[in-house]
């Protein structure tokens, strides 16, 4: 298969910086879609692939699965598309399509596994994917998303993982006007969590374990505040929440929040990956109050253009801190530290 050779920013090892590299793309197929690349977000999973935290990384690791940029070119059986158009790439760019989750539009729980927009099978070129830390990508047009005009471009980007991770429960678990919606952590999925389920009419309560993230709460959206670490403002909320959004991306423990879930409640993981070792989950006020605790990821295809044609809709975006490519190993390091408000997106023009 023919390639074409661009620009990226990646890592060769697990405990070296990212630099500039040169990686192959594949030419576009019949059904591909080749897109120059304005931004790309950075998500907490960049780091952990880059650095191998979850194992199985696959060097050199080129991340980045939040991608808008503009088409280049198209296949000749490219039908939703054409040269010119804005256009995104999230978390995959393929799946099996024909198992149940696939023929459900649940491309994200293919039951033969998704193909990740890096560090997934490549299925065309070999080897395994490269991500948006790069000067183009060539996506099969199914995986391909379409992006509102009137939305900042810069700002869109994290819609595709941080976005959809948190849009995606507050769909499943029907969020309208009539909900209250609690959000656990202010970060890049806690903010998201916040201004969509205020966009879907919900009545939102950040949880948190200090006081010094209020204001910033209400300027996103909420319409309260609980301190997680005051019994008594614990107490005022129980049995309040018919769902919790907990974007808590370390082992905590989940317990005090069960307690304020109402009959039927589900409290939903979406920001840890891994087993709570060190916390046992009661089950008593499941058992008692037909409480759950949930997990979700990403969300799929259709989904996704569901909740980027409701942001253009609403006009919501995340709020985000321009970084240019060659910053990208000082961003890391800050991200660490949650020193940012809330998500960094790369400037590719810098690449």
């Amino acid at each position: 298969m023919s390639t074409l050779t661009v620009k990226a920013y990646g890592a060769e090892s697990t405990t070296a910086d990212l630099k500039e590299m040169n990686i192959e793309r594949r030419e576009t197929t019949p059904k591909d879609v080749e897109i120059e690349i304005l931004y790309c977000g950075v998500c907490h999973s960049d780091l952990h692939t880059a650095r191998n935290d979850w194992g199985g990384s696959l060097y050199p690791v080129v991340p980045g699965h939040e991608i808008v940029g503009r088409i280049t070119n198209v296949g000749s059986d490219v039908s939703k598309f054409k040269v010119g158009d804005l256009a995104a790439v999230g978390c995959m760019v393929d799946s099996c399509g024909h198992c149940d989750s696939c023929k459900q539009d649940l491309e994200q729980y293919c039951l033969n596994g998704f193909t990740g927009t890096y560090n997934g099978k490549d299925k065309h070129l070999g080897g395994h994917t490269f991500g948006g830390y790069s000067q183009k990508v060539v996506v099969d047009e199914h995986f391909v998303l379409s992006v509102p005009e009137n939305l900042d471009l810069a700002a869109v980007a994290p819609l595709l993982c941080a976005g959809i991770t948190t849009w995606s429960p507050l769909r499943h678990w029907n969020v309208g006007p009539n909900s209250k919606v609690a959000v656990v952590g202010l970060g890049g999925l806690g903010h998201m969590a916040i201004k969509l389920a205020k966009g879907l009419g919900a009545d939102v309560t950040l949880f948190s374990r200090t006081p010094g993230k209020t204001e910033d709460a209400k300027q996103l959206g909420a319409d309260h505040v609980v301190i997680s670490t005051d019994d008594s403002q614990m107490d005022t909320v129980k049995g309040k929440f018919d769902l919790i959004i907990d974007t808590v991306p370390y082992e905590h423990d989940v317990n005090p929040y069960m307690q304020t879930l109402t009959l039927n409640g589900t409290l939903v993981l979406v920001g840890f990956v891994g087993e709570f070792s060190e916390t046992e989950v009661s089950t008593r006020p499941m058992i008692f109050q037909r409480r759950s605790v949930a997990g979700s990821l990403i969300g799929g295809i259709a989904e996704t253009q569901e909740l980027l044609d409701f942001c253009g809709k609403h006009n919501i975006v995340s709020d985000i801190e321009l970084i240019k490519m060659q910053d990208i190993n000082q961003a890391y390091e800050r991200m660490i530290k949650s020193d940012v408000k809330y998500r960094f997106v790369i400037d590719m023009q810098s690449l």
